[in-house]
């Protein structure tokens, strides 16, 4: 049986292929584009955090990621019209896989014995870098460099996470709160509109 863990990792692989492979439908990629697309949004993160970690990247021990991937992509071609209808799915989904993932890579960095700045700043690129790498792909500006709350979403997340593991709560809890976080923090703040500032400079001749 998979563990808790594992579970969180195969939603959030889902969901953030799903968001991946949606935005390269609407630039009309090929099939093999949306899914290098999708499968680069689902293991960025993940992978830049594991070879910072010096550890073999999940992905290279397990397929199952591979697979996950490829069934995100049969799910966007089969049901790709309903997704288009609904307009909320791509912020949806990309929210659902920040929230797991950011989760994910802070427990994996504290499991390891690093103390709680690295796993919120390991647990903000497993959350993030994927979906820098997807609109890279795509040819967008990163959600992260925009005035979207995003990344910030994942440090408050990895704060959470944090808090709740030093004052001992269970385990499986500290990771629902933690995702909880994450989520709730990006839907208020694409909500209210609320937004870093915008950092002011001078022309340049």
């Amino acid at each position: 049986m998979p563990t808790f863990v594992q579970v969180i990792e195969f939603i959030g692989t889902f969901a953030f292929a799903i968001s991946g492979i949606r935005l390269a439908s609407a630039k009309q990629f090929d099939w093999f584009g949306a899914y290098v697309v999708g499968l680069a949004t689902a293991i960025g993160g993940g992978t830049i955090r594991d070879v910072l970690l010096d550890v073999t990247p999940f992905w290279m021990t397990d397929p199952v990621y591979l697979i996950c991937s490829a069934l995100a992509l049969l799910w966007v071609i089969f049901f790709g019209k309903l997704l288009i209808h609904l307009h909320n799915t791509f912020f949806l989904f990309d929210s659902i896989g920040l929230a797991l993932f950011t989760v994910v890579g802070v427990g994996k960095t504290l499991a390891l014995g690093y103390p709680f700045w690295v796993a919120i700043i390991m647990g903000s690129i497993t959350g993030a870098a994927g979906g820098v790498i997807r609109d890279v792909f795509i040819n967008e500006i990163p959600l992260i460099f925009r005035k979207e709350i995003y990344a910030i979403a994942c440090v408050i997340g990895g704060l959470t996470y944090s808090v709740c593991d030093y004052a001992g709560l269970d385990l499986i809890l500290t990771q629902i709160l933690s995702g909880l976080s994450v989520f709730v923090v990006r839907i208020l703040a694409v909500k209210y509109k609320i937004c870093l500032p915008i950092l002011k400079g001078t022309d340049v001749d």
